[in-house]
């Protein structure tokens, strides 16, 4: 059977459409593969798995995400080693942005403020001794009641080597003239402070340090369980602006010694120009802070199945969650 002309005509125009059709169909991201890392921390892990199926659906394949340090996630960005993480913490991170200067940049924010950061007393101790900041430390009845190790020092739960805020408790105990008053145990964060709620279980006082979301503030409720202190106003010692209103604080306003962070994406330049879909997701998304407390608090009780959880937040949320999407498939033309 001869083909007439308007056939063949409307079978070419099919056969050059089939390319387009299938790439609306499988994504912007076909074909290509995203290297992406996660923080060292766990409750950063919930929103990196929600932000990697989001890529899936797009039509990535991602690699990972592995679980890299602070520093070690900034170095590898800088050299093209990962393409992106969504564990940034800014202003907290700025410490490291010689590092990437130039090479990566933040991108959209998971959650844009709200991330408080600081030390916390067991009420009791605050009560019976009367503390307000971290000079209180000095006195010796103070430093007695928080020793659990018998080095003569209080001891306060801080945070594992790499991490930026060890860097920011390291600068405190030296700014403060703390360093033969407070022993910061930088061992591993979540079975520190498990050891320290133990503790707290058993009338002992405890001294940590957290942020928020996390799971420590559901364990030990700021208010009825702990309090948060102050760092000390110190002539030549510039401290961030204080938090206002925290009735949760000693104080208000409350010298916390940290900002407020942004949780935000961090992402390879190099990586980001060749791929607008994904630019434009990233500058969409946004995950309730309080969404992250919750699974935080699922996780810390023995729900471990990430994927999981970040599978039934996006059910839960799939109206918004297509939208950005789609958004990113126009990006990609």
């Amino acid at each position: 059977m001869k083909l007439t002309k308007l056939t063949a005509a409307l079978m070419l125009g099919a056969a050059s459409l089939a390319p387009a059709a299938a790439f609306a169909a499988e994504g912007p991201g076909a074909g290509k593969t995203i290297s992406m890392a996660q923080a060292d921390w766990d409750t950063g892990w919930f929103q990196a798995e929600i932000y990697k199926q989001m890529l899936e659906d797009l039509g990535y394949s991602v690699s990972g995400p592995m679980t890299l340090s602070a520093s070690a996630f900034y170095q590898a960005v800088s050299q093209g080693d990962v393409d992106l993480w969504v564990n940034g913490w800014f202003p907290l991170h700025e410490t490291y942005k010689s590092t990437f200067e130039g090479k990566a940049k933040v991108d959209g924010a998971v959650a844009k403020g709200g991330a408080l950061q600081g030390y916390l007393v067991d009420k009791k101790a605050v009560e019976e001794f009367d503390i307000k900041t971290l000079d209180d430390f000095k006195r010796p009845e103070v430093k007695e009641a928080f020793d659990r190790n018998g080095d003569g020092k209080a001891d306060l739960v801080a945070c594992p080597p790499g991490w930026g805020c060890e860097l920011t408790i390291s600068q405190h105990m030296e700014d403060f003239d703390l360093g033969d008053d407070i022993n910061p145990i930088k061992a591993g964060y979540s079975a520190s402070m498990a050891d320290a709620i133990a503790a707290y279980q058993n009338d002992e006082h405890i001294l940590f340090y957290t942020w928020t979301p996390n799971w420590t503030v559901d364990q030990l409720k700021p208010g009825k369980d702990v309090v948060w202190i102050e760092v000390p106003q110190k002539e030549g010692v510039e401290l961030p602006a204080p938090a206002e209103g925290l009735e949760t604080c000693v104080a208000d306003p409350c010298y916390m010694g940290f900002v407020a962070n942004d949780i935000v994406p961090v992402v390879n330049d190099a990586f980001l120009s060749e791929n607008p879909a994904v630019d434009t997701l990233l500058q969409e998304v946004s995950i309730p802070l309080e969404d992250i407390f919750a699974q935080n608090s699922k996780m810390n009780a023995g729900d471990d199945d990430v994927k999981a959880q970040a599978t039934e937040w996006i059910k839960n949320n799939q109206d918004t969650v297509d939208g950005w999407l789609d958004k990113a498939r126009e990006a990609a033309g």
